[in-house]
């Protein structure tokens, strides 16, 4: 697509306007870290849009703090107290959610990532937020914790103007095939291969 020229114009109807401003669904996957990276900077760049963020990690420890986490939540009382940018909500697993990650058999945290999957169709059917990033959430998709077909559906479904983010491996196809944007990210080399451990401000 050189210079931003489409190859093709999709016979959709729609006006050049339209399609560029139409909300997408979007999936970051591949072995190589740095998909949720991405998918953080791509809600930065809402929060600056003013719009509404929310975020949902789906197999990160609540006593894991990343960086990223702090950040947006100083975005989210900076939006607070000035009106800059826009709302910014952070929930994971062990933080105020049922569907918290606890202690307990397959079946019980299948049931609780499900418990939050329908939290986020609730959301998404009452227009909540502009932007969601669903953070390792293939990874309840590979299992079979969650039905592709009912997540796949919904998202096509979903009302008004709002993007969706999902990033983790082994992400299932019928959901490859339903995003407007797909990365893969390839591992060429990581420190971790020469035995380095994960660094302050690197992983975290």
């Amino acid at each position: 697509m050189p210079q931003g020229q489409p190859t093709e114009v999709p016979k959709d109807g729609l006006t050049t306007r339209q399609r560029r401003n139409r909300p997408l669904l979007m999936l970051h996957t591949g072995e190589m870290k740095g998909k949720s990276t991405s998918a953080f900077g791509m809600a930065l760049r809402g929060w600056n849009q003013g719009w509404d963020i929310g975020v949902f990690q789906f197999v990160k420890s609540a006593k894991w703090k990343v960086g990223e986490e702090s950040a947006f939540k100083a975005l989210g009382r900076l939006h607070e107290e000035t009106g800059e940018g826009g709302a910014v909500e952070w929930h994971k697993m062990g933080e105020g959610w049922s569907w918290s990650r606890k202690q307990g058999t397959e079946e019980d945290h299948a049931s609780a990532a499900l418990e939050g999957w329908h939290e986020i169709q609730r959301r998404l059917n009452t227009e909540r937020h502009g932007f969601y990033v669903l953070d390792e959430f293939t990874y309840p998709l590979h299992w079979g914790w969650i039905d592709v077909d009912e997540v796949v559906g919904t998202l096509a479904d979903r009302p008004g103007h709002q993007h969706v983010v999902i990033t983790g491996r082994y992400a299932p196809q019928k959901l490859i095939d339903a995003a407007d944007l797909v990365v893969e990210m390839t591992k060429v080399k990581h420190p971790m291969d020469a035995g380095q451990k994960g660094q302050r401000g690197i992983e975290w």
